[in-house]
């Protein structure tokens, strides 16, 4: 077939309200996606992923005992997510409120997180330095620092004051390792980072500043490092080490968060389809698919089978010498997706004599004389008569 004529055929199947439906569906699953990407929900997110093309698998396939258990599975498994995500449902919620109604609410909403982000870290920082209390809080930036980072422990935890002052407690079992902050989360604690050979930068430094440079040496990412000998704060980024005051650090912050997350008033237009592109690319994916298992395999259509006849048990002294005609054509109706693995031969008429004697007969075919899968139903049989001639035993094997 012509790919272009193919294509065409797609189209007008979908037709303009399947497109917006398509559509609408891809913005709804990107916007989930999206939210739940950078918090300990994307886990159980991928998770129920899986399940789900699982299931329209099965669904697709006519796997009925997995398509019950996994139908089960999901009413169970839906109240459990209502109460276990339910921050990230409320923020998901207000999102769309925000966006809808005010974008450039939204915009400063997200600016007063930032405020409020770097005055956290700020003040935690000052706190500890104050009371020489080492720390070791890394910022990525926009290259991921999994690769250069070994160990932790994974938290999710939105980032606060008292979190960061308990974690770095020097009682606490991740005092000596290195926190991951992103996007008002806290990633990771007690993650070990590689060391500096950069002797002549860390002259009178610890540890922790070298892990700061060795760190910033390999990755884009901020380092903020308080020397619990010294009572100092530096920060470490691009191979360069330099310790601050309070106030330099927040200046810091500020010019590192607009380089990362810049807020842009209008955006190129193809940005719109390279930023996010693989979240974008799945909810996509996904709308599509679910259009084809749902509305597409759902939409009743009807297939006709020429089936043979055959009959039930005659008395032994009888025997069936023609049937006309001894094919008859038999329309059924159901959803598409039953018919893909549709066996014609699981379809089967056998007529019903009564009073069976020699000579010609004429048998009715009913419902009752057909066998057929239970997701289709019967339409038409064409014709709904046929002649039966019988005749004795002897004489049927003599002809």
């Amino acid at each position: 077939m012509n790919p272009t004529q193919f294509i065409s055929d797609i189209l007008k199947e979908i037709g303009v309200p399947g497109l917006f439906d398509i559509a609408f569906m891809s913005l709804f699953i990107y916007a989930i996606l999206a939210l739940f990407n950078k918090t300990k929900a994307r886990f159980v997110l991928t998770g129920i992923i899986i399940m789900s093309v699982v299931y329209l698998l099965a669904r697709q396939f006519n796997l009925v005992l997995t398509t019950s258990v996994l139908q089960t599975f999901f009413a169970v498994i839906f109240i459990a997510l209502i109460i276990i995500f339910q921050e990230e449902i409320r923020q998901f919620l207000e999102q769309i409120a925000l966006w809808s109604l005010s974008p450039q609410l939204a915009i400063e909403r997200y600016k007063g997180s930032v405020r409020e982000e770097i005055d956290i870290l700020v003040r935690t920082l000052t706190d500890l330095s104050k009371e020489r209390i080492g720390a070791l809080v890394i910022l990525p930036a926009k290259t991921s620092v999994e690769s250069a980072v070994e160990g932790g422990t994974a938290l999710g935890g939105k980032l606060s004051e008292p979190l960061l002052k308990s974690l770095l407690d020097p009682h606490s079992i991740g005092h000596d390792g290195a926190i991951i902050v992103d996007k008002g989360t806290v990633i990771k604690f007690s993650c070990h980072l590689p060391l500096s050979k950069n002797f002549g930068a860390l002259v009178n430094r610890g540890t922790r500043h070298a892990a700061a440079l060795g760190l910033s040496e390999v990755n884009d990412a901020l380092c903020l490092v308080v020397s619990e000998e010294r009572g100092t704060i530096s920060v470490a980024r691009n191979a360069e080490l330099r310790e601050v005051g309070p106030e330099q650090l927040g200046l810091i912050l500020e010019k590192f968060y607009s380089e990362v997350n810049p807020i842009k008033k209008r955006r190129h237009f193809f940005s719109f389809f390279t930023r996010n592109f693989r979240e974008k690319a799945i909810a996509i994916f996904m709308a599509i698919a679910l259009w084809f298992v749902f509305v597409h395999e759902s939409k009743l259509v009807y297939r006709t089978y020429s089936v043979p006849v055959k009959y039930t048990t005659l008395p032994a002294e009888l025997a069936v010498e023609d049937i006309k005609p001894d094919r008859v054509k038999v329309t059924f109706l159901g959803p598409r997706r039953a018919f893909y693995f549709f066996n014609e031969k699981e379809v089967e008429i056998f007529l019903k004599i009564p009073e069976a004697r020699k000579g010609l007969k004429t048998v009715d075919i009913s419902e009752s004389s057909l066998k057929f899968p239970k997701d289709i139903s019967l339409e038409n049989i064409e014709p709904r008569r046929v002649l039966v001639r019988i005749d004795s035993t002897e004489t049927a094997e003599e002809k």
